[in-house]
């Protein structure tokens, strides 16, 4: 293959927030300064018994065991089955990995798919699915409606719930419908749950529930991260879960390539596992948030659709979304257009509520005037 072709087939599409620039440094010229509403990023402080496990962590001379530590895979094992129901997980069905966005940009390369491989997505999604798709030499499909494959199922598909942007959460019946028909084809079924403490009006459920896997997890995988329920985006701490073939799979891969979660990360990802205290806590925070931010949209003329989870609220003025990003970064406020996620939010903006309470509050007083 020459190199031009190459080239071709691994070629990324834009990276969105490089469109944003102009109206973040309009939103930063607001006399009391920018409310930056349109990256998830925490704000709040690092849980202090996770800090704690860091520091006294922090010795760690050795090279790290790919698979990771058993006691930080078994604290990922008790809390899915102590928090969201999930049971039957070994150790060998559990990885930690460094963020769950490297992991999804690297899955499908990493589970050997490629060329003549379709990598399904929702129509509304975070852009990494797509990244990884065609950084494999996949084909990528945005696509909600599975009759829509006919007798072409993709090799992989992504489900997301709570969903990134929309806050949407899958109803039980839809996930295991999905379930079935992935088993049916053969299609891999990785399920992105970073979202799922993160609920407020809905009761989202892991793939790897006994009522939505019916008991076995071949076929499907989940994905979760830390960053949002402990407010540990810094400390890139996640893990993947589910088939423990595929689990291996991905082992394999990342052996040769040392892709390791540091020991002292293990440690404070596995005391972040094992408190439910402070994710009660940070779940008050962000309602509270949310409940402000949400009650001065709709007095603005905003529509706020689905959001029943997540950090978003899910917004719209029914225009383009460029034009309501313009309108509020006016008002010092800078969200994400719907655009970003893929043609069906080109009418909607994601406003998210990470930003402190006095930011929050100055956003308030804005979206008032």
């Amino acid at each position: 293959m020459a190199t031009a072709d190459r080239r071709v087939s691994t070629r990324l599409p834009d990276f969105p927030w490089d469109h944003l620039l102009e109206h973040g440094e309009r939103a930063r010229s607001h006399p009391d300064g920018i409310v930056d509403l349109s990256i998830g990023t925490p704000v709040d402080p690092t849980p202090e018994v996770v800090q704690a496990a860091l520091r006294a962590a922090a010795d760690s001379p050795g090279y790290p065991l790919t698979i990771g530590r058993a006691e930080t895979r078994q604290a990922c094992i008790d809390w899915l089955e102590r928090r969201h129901g999930v049971t039957g997980l070994t150790l060998g069905a559990v990885l930690p990995v460094i963020g769950s966005k490297e992991l999804i940009a690297s899955m499908p390369g990493h589970l050997g798919l490629g060329a003549g491989d379709v990598v399904a997505y929702p129509e509304l999604a975070y852009p990494t699915y797509e990244v990884g798709a065609v950084l494999a030499g996949c084909t990528p499909v945005a696509q909600d409606s599975l009759t829509a494959f006919g007798p072409e199922a993709p090799a992989l598909l992504w489900l997301n719930s709570p969903s990134n942007p929309t806050g949407r959460v899958l109803p039980p019946e839809h996930l295991k419908k999905v379930v079935d028909w992935c088993r049916e084809r053969g299609t891999i079924l990785v399920s992105d749950e970073c979202y799922l403490e993160c609920a407020w009006d809905a009761t989202p459920m892991s793939v790897l529930h006994p009522d939505i896997s019916g008991g076995s997890h071949d076929g499907i995988l989940a994905v979760h991260s830390l960053s949002k329920r402990s407010n540990l985006a810094g400390y890139r701490c996640a893990f993947v879960a589910g088939d423990a073939g595929l689990v291996g799979e991905l082992l394999a891969v990342r052996k040769n390539l040392g892709l390791q979660m540091p020991g002292p990360q293990q440690v404070a990802m596995q005391a972040a596992l094992e408190d439910d205290a402070h994710v009660v806590e940070q779940h008050a925070r962000y309602a509270a948030r949310r409940a402000k931010l949400r009650e001065a949209l709709e007095t603005a003329g905003f529509r706020v659709d689905h959001s029943e989870a997540s950090l978003y609220l899910w917004s719209t003025r029914d225009e383009d979304c460029w034009e309501t990003v313009s309108w509020l970064a006016d008002r010092g406020i800078l969200v994400a257009p719907g655009a970003f996620y893929g043609a069906a939010g080109k009418q909607h903006v994601r406003v998210a509520f990470t930003a402190t309470d006095e930011r929050v509050d100055a956003a308030v007083v804005r979206l008032a005037r």
